[in-house]
């Protein structure tokens, strides 16, 4: 009987991978089990994924005959799970010795359907605590009722999945699945649902998850056309929360998030190749054009000056062509 699977995609990351793999070595178990998706890597890493599956306690390696990105792969891993409880853990990123442990035993003490955590950001040498953003700890609480306010930072914007372990019901009613083919911002739509649709979650404050900024290698530091995926993932974000029964109450947080992420990407846009900078601004305007317009302006009056008034121009100079 397997209690935790950890669902961990690995794509070209041979440089970081052995400290993935002795981290999940270190949180090894007889009722782990690890669910290792090579995502048709080109480089070190399908070597070392084979190592691992010789010697890790627990370990199953899926491999995929061509790369779908990070969404896909967890999908793959989910559909190979077999866990009571789920979590994940990418590539190039490592856990503490016996986080684990400490996971299982705060969603089975707390009782509830999803349990999130804390984090350390690792940039180079430097280390840096990320809290959940909620406030109360350690007791079951509704998942709809940490979506809002609108004008705060909430715990839908505090996406990651790996921060956090999930009981199999939530796989069972088909909650935990990502969009497929989403290259960025897979985890967006996928948080909103579960604090829509999940009847209960609680935070604990555990710091077991190291999670590795600035590689080279993900799409965070890639300014190819992937990186636009955010649009796809934030227009479901606002075509699911419009047919909730809160519709009414949540879509302004919703609208004012998408609109926040799209002011972030225009405000780096040289780091995108030429062709996906305008395809980026083309874009973003179109997006606003799609949200509704009592919504849009609310959010844009909130923001500060120099945000507002990125998006403001993006969306006059495009739509007036």
């Amino acid at each position: 009987m397997v209690k935790l699977s950890v669902i961990v995609p690995f794509f070209n990351v041979q440089t970081y991978a052995q400290d993935t793999l002795r981290s999940l070595n270190a949180n090894a178990h007889r009722d782990f089990e690890f669910i290792l998706v090579d995502d048709c890597s080109t480089d070190g890493t399908g070597a070392l994924l084979e190592r691992a599956e010789r010697e890790l306690p627990g370990a199953v390696l899926v491999r995929h005959t061509a790369n779908g990105g990070l969404a896909t792969a967890r999908n793959t891993g989910l559909d190979a799970a077999r866990g009571t409880y789920l979590t994940f853990l990418d590539g190039d990123d490592w856990l503490a010795p016996g986080h684990l442990r400490q996971l299982l035993s705060a969603i089975e003490g707390l009782d509830v359907d999803f349990v999130r955590t804390d984090h350390v950001q690792c940039t180079g040498r430097a280390r840096t605590v990320h809290r959940v953003p909620h406030g109360r700890r350690g007791v079951a609480l509704d998942p709809r009722d940490a979506i809002l306010p609108a004008d705060r930072t909430t715990s839908v914007d505090y996406p990651y999945a790996w921060a956090g372990v999930y009981h199999r019901r939530l796989l069972d009613a088909g909650l935990l699945h990502f969009r497929h083919g989403l290259r960025t911002a897979e985890d967006r739509p996928w948080i909103w649902r579960l604090h829509r649709e999940a009847d209960t979650f609680a935070v604990a404050g555990l710091l077991g998850v190291f999670y590795r900024r600035g590689v080279a290698s993900s799409l965070t530091q890639i300014g190819d056309v992937r990186q636009l995926d955010f649009l796809r993932a934030f227009d479901q974000v606002l075509e699911e929360t419009a047919r909730d029964r809160d519709a009414e109450a949540l879509l302004p947080k919703a609208v004012r998030t998408y609109c926040a992420i799209i002011s972030h990407h225009l405000g780096s846009i040289e780091r995108f190749e030429p062709d996906v900078a305008r395809a980026l601004r083309s874009k973003s305007a179109a997006a606003m054009k799609r949200m509704p317009p009592r919504l849009l302006n609310d959010a844009l009056n909130s923001m500060d000056a120099d945000r507002a008034r990125r998006l403001r121009r993006v969306r006059r100079t495009v739509l007036a062509r």
